[in-house]
């Protein structure tokens, strides 16, 4: 059973300033020591959690995209965060799944965050994307979506042989605040045990430009909900090592996930 290598990159983010973050970034990458094959950054790593797409969104071959392709093939890893993205007249809070050799998995997040009036500015995205690396199966979402189960939940039985199947790793992406900080780390606990998996939360540190404080409380939590790594109120660049034999124990000792009711997403 093999092992994943994740390097989670807890970092404050300059406020709408795209260079300075690239910039930042790149920097944090280049100062990891020893091996590494995903290389996780927060929601909306390029300029914060901005509601002013029209003056900030790219497309896919632009400025943040285009820096992405060229770290994965340099350093030889997965990168992956989420982006502002723009096509025809619709906006995006896409996480990008970016390999070495260019080629890319896109999620759109699904869940938008109406409080501050994401839904408003973007439009929501209608498919999950489960990536496979390994022999891991890795099911990526973004903050918010933390909050609805249903799109987070492991397949039955009966549907195990559909293209998501039953993944190994749930991780999220988030600019989550800090005033909230209880229920990120209970519910990327709870998502853990519920469907017996590993579960990365990757979030940023910093006041925003509208004021908001976030405590990061990066997290990464094995099948069982034990907490394997937490970071709080600092920034940090963190290299753990999961492996996914530590998954099928659990689900091996404790098949709760054959008891699971049938559903579909549609």
């Amino acid at each position: 059973m093999s092992a994943l290598t994740i390097t989670i990159i807890q970092t404050d983010l300059v406020w709408q300033n795209k260079k300075a973050n690239l910039d930042l970034l790149e920097q944090k990458i280049n100062s990891i020591k020893g091996y590494k094959e995903v290389v996780v950054l927060p929601e909306m790593f390029s300029t914060g959690f901005s509601m002013q797409p029209e003056i900030f969104a790219e497309t896919m071959d632009g400025e943040t995209v285009t820096w992405m392709k060229r770290i994965a093939a340099e350093k030889k890893i997965i990168l992956t965060g989420s982006i502002i993205i723009q096509e025809g007249a619709n906006f995006y809070n896409r996480l990008i799944w970016m390999l070495p050799n260019g080629q890319f998995g896109q999620y759109d997040k699904r869940h938008l965050f109406a409080y501050a009036g994401e839904d408003k500015h973007y439009t929501a995205g209608n498919k999950r994307l489960i990536a496979s690396v390994k022999g891991w199966k890795i099911n990526l979402q973004i903050c918010y979506d933390i909050r609805f189960p249903v799109w987070a939940r492991q397949a039955t039985t009966k549907q195990s042989n559909n293209e998501d199947g039953l993944y190994d790793l749930l991780l999220y992406v988030a600019n989550w605040p800090q005033k909230r900080s209880h229920a990120w780390s209970t519910l990327l606990q709870a998502r853990a045990i519920e469907n017996q998996c590993f579960v990365v939360g990757v979030n940023r540190v910093g006041t925003d430009g509208n004021g908001i404080v976030h405590n990061g409380d990066s997290l990464v939590i094995n099948p069982l909900g034990e907490t394997l790594y937490h970071k709080a109120e600092v920034e940090d660049v963190h290299t753990i090592t999961i492996q996914k034999l530590d998954v099928q124990e659990v689900r091996n000792q404790f098949p709760f996930w054959k008891d699971a009711d049938e559903f579909f997403i549609k």
